[in-house]
């Protein structure tokens, strides 16, 4: 489901651009620093993935790291909420909490401050992307581990293919703004 109208798809659309195999042959990376450049697609892409969770008493907005950290702490703010972010190991400064997941070459592994979330916090987890949502249950597993409910999910993009979207919680909301 996607919360944007074709018109806004479209001039989203028009500001992500395919980079052929990169990071490695085979690979089409879906760059949106276009996106980011253009101060009406940026503001347009941070209303359409806020919209979906509208009304639904969301007290923290989870960013993934790390372009998570892009249109995460807009999300925030339009839903009067606060952000916590997912970092890599060895990030964050306090005391973390870390979640393992699985990747097609090994493991890797993500971390979140010990108190960022209370127990009954209504949590949504954001990243610009989900592809195989490895990381995205990751940290699912860090909120729910605080006492957190997830409430919803948020992609930009979402690489349908790669059904990243089977690893995550079934009965929560879900956002992909755009579906490849």
């Amino acid at each position: 489901m996607s919360a944007a109208t074709s018109d806004e798809l479209e001039l989203l659309m028009l500001h992500i651009r395919d980079i052929k195999d990169y990071p490695k042959q085979g690979i089409v990376f879906k760059d949106i620093t276009p996106l980011l450049q253009n101060a009406d697609a940026l503001k347009l892409a941070a209303d359409v993935l806020t919209r979906p969770y509208n009304g639904h008493n969301i007290d923290v907005v989870v960013g993934l790291e790390s372009r998570g950290f892009l249109f995460g702490p807009s999300i925030a703010q339009n839903l009067n909420a606060g952000f916590v972010p997912v970092r890599k190991p060895n990030k964050l400064p306090y005391k973390k909490i870390a979640a393992s997941y699985e990747l097609e070459y090994g493991k890797d592994t993500v971390e979140m401050h010990n108190d960022a979330i209370k127990a009954g916090d209504r949590v949504l987890i954001h990243d610009d992307l989900i592809a195989t949502g490895g990381t995205a249950a990751a940290a699912t597993r860090l909120v729910t581990q605080l006492g957190g409910i997830v409430i919803g999910y948020s992609f930009l993009i979402d690489l349908t293919f790669l059904n990243g979207r089977k690893k995550l919680i079934n009965d929560t909301l879900y956002n992909a703004v755009i579906s490849v």
